[in-house]
């Protein structure tokens, strides 16, 4: 091959190349529209392939039921792209409130003196000291199950790890000469913390959210799968598993594959681009 054009075919392809910046940036917008669309399937979607018909009992997956059907006749796909929306929900939900409550306390520990740092240290190394899992099993158990059991578990159990890091952030951030100036001009510490500390640790926060909703997700579907929660009459994930491994060892894998994989890879991507999202921050990797 000529020199000149090797040279070239590499330019070529170093000009279409992409770096870590925009891969990130295409797989969140490719999530959001997966995310949107999953859910808005799950709200819309045709109800009465759910329903009972023992005509079509057991059938394995075909092109009129991609995923099979259960003992029931009922559309596995239909069940699964509901369970999916329902759990991806109480995922959202339960992230949400447990980003809320680590940010609250990320910057109170930080702000506001030694003795609520000291409270507050105290009890994330409390909830540190006992597997997460552990603690929305108590609290889901002793709410009753169903959804508001499920959501305030998952709410109080997943904020501690966040709420750390955001109040290192703050510790950090809060030593700055810019912060100091504002001190010395007599602002006050809500205004200091809503004008210069919280848009320092918004990043931590986006990052800290990203990588707990698949924590959660995953988390109220093994809850769920064991009946403590949410009802069994709702098409969850967790359920849709519980329901069919009494029925592996008859040969309906599909019951459980297909269920399983979607959660599997719904998981493993927001983590993927949770951890994306992270290592493009981070200043020593930012340009890759």
């Amino acid at each position: 091959m000529i020199p000149g054009l090797k040279n070239k075919n590499k330019d070529n392809v170093k000009r279409f190349a992409l770096n870590r910046k925009q891969r990130t940036l295409y797989m969140i917008l490719i999530l959001l529209a997966f995310l949107v669309l999953v859910i808005v399937g799950g709200i819309f979607i045709d109800e009465g392939r759910i329903e009972t018909n023992l005509n079509e009992r057991n059938d394995p997956p075909s092109l009129a039921h991609p995923f099979g059907t259960d003992w029931l006749g009922r559309d596995m796909f239909t069940r699964t792209v509901m369970g999916l929306s329902l759990s991806m929900g109480v995922g959202l939900i339960g992230a949400m409130g447990s980003a809320s409550i680590a940010l609250f306390l990320g910057m109170a520990a930080a702000t506001m003196g030694k003795m609520a740092d000291r409270l507050i240290s105290w009890l994330i190394d409390l909830f540190l000291s006992v597997p997460h899992l552990v603690t929305l099993i108590l609290i889901a158990f002793t709410l009753g199950g169903g959804f508001k059991g499920i959501v305030i578990g998952l709410t109080l159990t997943h904020w501690p790890s966040l709420a750390r890091v955001i109040r290192a952030e703050v510790m950090q951030v809060r030593s700055a000469e810019y912060v100091q100036v504002s001190q010395k001009m007599g602002k006050s510490r809500w205004w200091i913390a809503f004008h210069h500390i919280l848009p320092h640790v918004f990043p931590q926060l986006l990052i800290g959210f990203m990588l707990l909703f698949p924590h959660v997700i995953l988390h109220e579907a093994a809850v769920t799968f064991i009946g403590l929660g949410l009802s069994p009459h709702e098409p969850a994930i967790g359920i849709i598993l519980s329901e069919s491994m009494k029925y592996l060892s008859s040969g309906m894998w599909w019951l459980a594959f297909f269920p399983g994989l979607c959660l599997l890879i719904i998981v493993r991507t927001f983590d993927q681009i949770g951890e994306n999202i992270r290592l493009h921050l981070d200043p020593n990797r930012a340009h890759d």
